[in-house]
């Protein structure tokens, strides 16, 4: 078993909570995280604002098998598919820390990391002109307030805000869950959302390094497997889940 690496700014989930990703199949959960639809929203402009929860799963089965070649016909569950499904399920990402390769930008009160490896073409950096110029302009305390939600908001953890007095990042507080990427505004679902801490390791016992906030691909498609690179929207890719968004909207509270 690898030594587990914490991303700064994160907190492991209870011990109960992990998933393992299988070398040429699902990904088995464990502990029974809730597991929901969760749709990108636009604003007014059309532009991502925020996450509203659709339709709940279960995730009572120990270990629960999700898919991950995005061929399934029972998706979110993995029905076998793989087997026969025309991908490479070969895990290529380097077992690097998110901040390892990230660029730093810096602005008046703030910076911002960002390791664009990790963009899930979610979008939601762009509102209000965008997250790299509203750090840079974050003497300013509404460019400031903002760089901070739309840095937060990215599901991968791609951009993180850091207070440049405390150099401590900027993270809304998860509960352990897990979220199907819905995005209406394209057209195209997205990767499986992991929130709170919740571990992720290999079958052999690499890990995987503990984030707040991560995506992991579910077309299949992905070339940094296990983690989403956006090429769902490319593709176009839909799970075809039945659900709508009218449930809870994502927490507004960072540390």
């Amino acid at each position: 078993m690898s030594r587990l690496k914490i991303e700064t700014g994160s907190s492991p989930a209870k011990e109960r909570f992990s998933i393992t990703v299988t070398e040429k199949g699902p990904y088995l959960v464990y502990g029974r995280p809730p597991l929901a639809e969760q749709f990108i929203m636009p604003n007014e402009l059309n532009e991502s604002w925020y996450f509203q929860e659709g339709k709940h799963f279960s995730t009572e089965s120990e270990p629960t098998a999700l898919c991950r070649c995005g061929v399934s016909h029972r998706k979110p569950y993995c029905d076998g598919s793989h087997e026969t499904a025309r991908w490479n399920p070969e895990l290529t990402a380097v077992p690097d820390s998110l901040l390892d390769e990230a660029e730093v930008i810096d602005g008046g009160t703030l910076q911002m990391t960002d390791n664009e490896k990790y963009c899930v073409f979610a979008r939601f950096c762009h509102p209000h002109g965008d997250a790299w110029t509203l750090t840079e302009e974050s003497d300013d305390p509404e460019a400031r307030k903002l760089a901070i939600r739309e840095a937060s908001m990215c599901p991968s953890g791609r951009l993180m805000a850091w207070d440049k007095d405390t150099m401590k990042p900027y993270e809304f507080r998860f509960e352990p869950g897990l979220g199907l990427i819905e995005d209406i505004t394209i057209g195209a679902s997205g990767g499986l959302w992991l929130r709170g801490g919740i571990p992720m390791r290999r079958e052999d016992g690499r890990t995987y390094e503990i984030r707040n906030r991560v995506v992991v691909c579910r077309c299949g498609q992905s070339a940094n497997k296990p983690y989403c690179d956006g090429t769902h929207a490319a593709i176009k890719w839909k799970d075809n889940l039945e659900g709508e968004p009218v449930g809870e909207t994502l927490p507004e509270e960072v540390y």
